[in-house]
């Protein structure tokens, strides 16, 4: 497992990170996604781990807090510290059924925090993450209250997930002048099949060293190829009753096919190939896997080791080229950043 400097931050993590959103049992969307039980998560971890993994993400929404639950449970069972594990969960969506029980206002987040130290069972969470905006709350009231907590020491680093490129320099822009604790990280939806953080969000990220940490890097799945037609069949899975995220099939099977016909070249699997493709970008720190099997898990750590031939990237960045362009000042930019 290879480790990158986590953004403006002394932090070293690895490339890949675990994702526990199919950690414990929820309701609703979660019965979709989740369902996996204290020993099942528990075998994950422990192959992430024996891996070089040392960075699991969860969220205090995630199957209505059971999946901090589960994760705190299974980092004591197998006595993984700070040192071996590190944590990063997330506060913005809601909690309960009151009216302050949702969003970014101070009250929230540090009610929030409280309760994800208990649900972990750690005196601290290594990075705090803004699950989204939240328009009805200013963003000083927000980044001071996340500020508080990292001098009372509950939380190291701060991150923002979903933030546009000028939400990434507005708060920039506020945590600079006021002398804050400075963003570390913007946690974003990147793949072959959804480039468009490319644009802006991942310059003004450079620019600022925020790290871009990649969730859903297979689109849902969708990029491993088991949706699609192959041979006239296509398997069955969370997809089937939800789309998420969004794919449009006219723009991206074209996309699968190509990872197919790379990864018969290379003896591996698409999914390996599209995890690959992104560890190789300059944008990417860490990209999120998650898993509901220990098969699926093994098989995507895999991609840690797989470097792609420049025509095999080639191919893929052609076949999966955003439709929108770089404008000219920011293609400027870009380069002059590279240089």
């Amino acid at each position: 497992m290879n480790y990158c400097t986590f953004g403006r931050s002394g932090l070293r993590i690895s490339r890949l990170t675990l994702g526990a959103m199919t950690f414990g049992a929820g309701d609703g969307i979660w019965a979709s996604i989740a369902g996996l039980n204290r020993e099942q998560a528990a075998r994950l971890v422990g192959l992430a781990v024996d891996q070089g993994v040392n960075l699991i993400d969860t969220a205090d929404a995630y199957s209505q807090g059971q999946s901090e639950v589960v994760v705190g449970q299974v980092l004591a069972d197998l006595g993984l510290d700070e040192t071996r594990m590190l944590i990063a969960t997330k506060v913005r969506l809601r909690t309960g059924p009151g009216p302050n029980q949702v969003g970014l206002g101070r009250s929230h987040i540090i009610r929030t925090v409280e309760t994800s130290l208990k649900r972990i069972g750690r005196g601290h969470i290594d990075l705090l993450q803004l699950h989204d905006r939240d328009a009805l709350t200013p963003l000083d009231e927000t980044l001071r209250a996340l500020d508080d907590l990292v001098a009372q020491g509950k939380v190291r680093h701060i991150g923002v997930c979903n933030f546009s490129a000028s939400e990434l320099e507005q708060a920039h822009s506020i945590t600079s002048q006021a002398h804050w604790a400075q963003i570390t990280s913007n946690q974003v939806h990147y793949s072959l099949a959804a480039r468009d953080i490319e644009h802006e969000i991942a310059p003004v990220a450079r620019r600022h060293d925020a790290a871009l940490m990649v969730w859903s890097p297979l689109s849902g799945g969708y990029l491993s190829g088991k949706y699609t037609a192959q041979n006239g069949q296509s398997e069955k899975g969370r997809r089937t009753n939800l789309n998420f995220p969004p794919i449009d099939p006219k723009k991206v099977d074209p996309i699968v096919e190509e990872l197919r016909a790379v990864a018969n070249a290379l003896n591996t699997t698409p999914a390996q190939v599209a995890l690959a493709w992104l560890l190789g970008r300059d944008e990417v720190a860490t990209v999120m896997i998650g898993a509901s099997s220990e098969e699926q898990l093994g098989a995507n750590l895999q991609a840690a080791e797989l470097v792609l031939p420049p025509e095999y990237r080639d191919r893929l960045d052609h076949v999966s080229q955003p439709d929108v362009p770089y404008p000219h000042w920011m293609q400027r930019f870009h380069d002059k950043d590279r240089i």
